[in-house]
């Protein structure tokens, strides 16, 4: 891997924590997670323009990992409306790659290596001791449900997209389709549950949300993009390393506490993590 790569790979695990923070900054989290939606939605009209229609069971596929998109948006939205950046995002984040493991290996029955389950251990001890915190931080416990419940979504649309694409066979198609359908599941879900007042949104939210949905889809192609450059698994470990970044932007951004605690238990998450992707 050239030094030039992995620096951009650590600037799509930048942008990602960042547009992470984009949102935690708004006064309205999830009408920001609505405006990240929107702009999501306007890239892929961009994307769909040049590429083939779905067919067939390719819609199932769009329609059930649209629906986990959608949960994931809206259990993001509350956490971060509850709790911290530097303890909701590596649970979120951290909690999806061991669900993803898990699930293969006794659902789907594939084959799990030893360091696969050294890294599912430390990703549990990470994410238990990042729960825990919360117990004793006099943080808001109500995030947790929320932040694990974004997790088991990531963790859903994850699996749904990997066999949808590969039914699609055309990555770029169905990424593109998948931003279009959420962009009408997610607000739809936000005006059912808090009416028509959700769509008064202000200015700076519009800014935020717009700006996430930039920085969430660069993330992403550089990310795409590197994979083609680099080994997938040192790729996608590296990546990984936005875990802390989100824990070094909630805490030098957002003022927000670093214990002992939470730094042990961030590089926890990281470490299992990586390890879980050799």
């Amino acid at each position: 891997m050239s030094v030039f790569i992995f620096f951009s790979i650590l600037m799509a695990a930048l942008l990602h924590a960042s547009w992470n923070a984009l949102i935690k900054t708004g006064d309205n989290k999830l009408a920001g997670m609505m405006v990240m939606a929107l702009g999501h939605g306007l890239i892929g009209l961009v994307t769909i323009a040049t590429q083939p229609m779905p067919e067939g069971t390719v819609w199932f596929w769009l329609m059930g990992s649209a629906s986990f998109h959608t949960a994931y948006q809206f259990f993001l939205g509350y956490a971060y409306q509850q709790g911290d950046l530097s303890r909701v995002y590596p649970i979120a984040r951290g909690g999806a790659p061991m669900i993803v493991l898990l699930i293969n290996g006794v659902a789907l029955g594939e084959y799990l290596s030893p360091a696969s389950y050294i890294g599912i251990g430390l990703l549990g001890v990470g994410i238990i001791l990042m729960a825990r915190g919360v117990f004793t931080s006099g943080e808001s416990r109500k995030m947790l449900p929320f932040a694990i419940g974004s997790a088991l979504a990531t963790a859903g649309y994850s699996i749904v997209d990997g066999l949808g694409a590969r039914e699609m066979d055309n990555a770029v198609a169905y990424v593109g389709w998948l931003f279009v359908i959420a962009s009408v599941t997610y607000p739809a879900l936000m005006i059912g549950v808090h009416g028509t007042q959700i769509l008064r949104i202000k200015r700076q939210t519009w800014v935020l949300g717009m700006c996430g949905a930039a920085a969430s889809y660069t993330s992403y192609i550089i990310a795409v993009w590197a994979m083609t450059q680099a080994p997938i698994a040192l790729v996608t470990a590296l990546r990984e390393t936005s875990i802390l970044f989100a824990v070094l932007l909630g805490w030098l951004v957002f003022g927000e506490t670093m214990s002992r605690n939470k730094a042990i238990s961030a590089l926890l998450i990281v470490v299992g993590v990586a390890i879980t992707r050799f």
